[in-house]
Formats: structure tokens, sequence, C-alpha cells
């Protein structure tokens, strides 16, 4: 039994977004989402929440971080990252403190009776663009592969061949998990929490 003096389990979370600055603080109390951000705070009712949209979102200092972007029906936005900033070269993964979060909001927001909209992944048109852009860019890489191979250069292919493996291997991750979705309170995409 937890006391009134403890918060439940995955009801608090907190992360560095910057190496400056103070870490933003959430949690969910009875009342609703209560967010403390660079000196601002508020409290939002669960049926306030009007749009929730997950995301994996790496970066080059760490390749596994993920985004819940939460929108109030009266025009404020938040967001809420999986890693924090620990020092100037390392970004420290929270993983089970997010997931257990962002778990737990939404079955807040499901019992509140919430009409929120949930999204996963990119937007359309930016996934669209996305999509475009790998697309033009395997007709490039086919390209050069069939010339290289045509005029023999050996050491070319296997540069391309290697180069498509790891460009595959890092961005079909990414693109893999932002696939846009809709999605239910009771079925919050794995694939998007860590």
């Amino acid at each position: 039994m937890v006391s009134e003096a403890e918060p439940a389990p995955g009801a608090s979370y907190a992360y560095k977004a910057s190496l400056i600055g103070s870490a933003h603080r959430f949690e969910l109390t009875d009342e609703g989402l209560s967010w403390h951000i660079a000196g601002r705070s508020g409290l939002w009712r669960y049926d306030e929440i009007s749009a929730v949209r997950l995301s994996f979102r790496p970066v080059s200092m760490q390749q596994h971080r993920f985004r819940a972007d939460v929108s109030h029906s009266g025009g404020g936005h938040i967001r809420i990252m999986s890693t924090s900033w620990q020092t100037a070269a390392l970004m420290a993964p929270q993983d089970n403190g997010f997931r257990d979060f962002i778990l737990e909001l939404h079955a807040r927001m499901a019992q509140a009776g919430s009409r929120a909209t949930l999204t996963a992944g990119l937007g359309r048109t930016t996934y669209a663009a996305v999509l475009a852009f790998l697309s033009v860019l395997t007709v490039a890489m086919a390209g050069l592969l069939i010339r290289a191979l045509l005029i023999g250069e050996f050491a070319g292919v296997l540069f391309i061949i290697g180069f498509a493996a790891l460009f595959v291997w890092q961005v079909g991750g990414f693109v893999r998990r932002n696939q846009p979705q809709s999605y239910r309170f009771d079925r919050v995409p794995k694939a998007l929490l860590p």
C-alpha cells in the first residue's frame, strides 16, 4: 500500500533538457498533470489534455531517445523526453521512469474520460517527405552501385554496399518506429516506449 506522502509508482518524472537550467518536473496528481518547466508551472486536468503524440527521436549523443508531446485544449504544449543531460558529453537514458510515467498518464487520462487525440510517429506530411527523400537516395545509390560495377571499381562497390547497410541500420529503425498511426489508451505502441 502506498502512503499519501509518497507518490504512486510512475506518478512523477523529471529530466534535464539542457546542461543549464533546472530539471523539467512532472507529477500525476488526483487533479491532473502538474508540470514545472523553466520557472513556469501549471496543472492540466486529464480531460483538458487535447492530444498526445509519441515518437522516437534519436540524436548523436543518445541513439535510444523517445519523446512525448502533450497538448492542452487551451493551447499549451509540453515536451517530455526519455533522456536527461548529465555532462557536456553524456546524455543518460531514463527508460523505466519515462515508460512508467507515460503509461500511467494514459491510464489516468482514460479513467478521467479524456477524448484526447492519441497519435504516434511523425506527422503524415513529414513522414511522406522522409519516404520521398529515401526513395530518391535509394535510386541514386543504386545508380552509383551499377556504375561502379560496370567500370570494375570493386572497392567502390564494397564502400557503397557498406554505406547502404549502415544507413539502413541507422535510419531503418527511425522510419519503422515513426510510421504515423493512431492508437487507443489501452494500446500504447510499445515501439515508441523504451
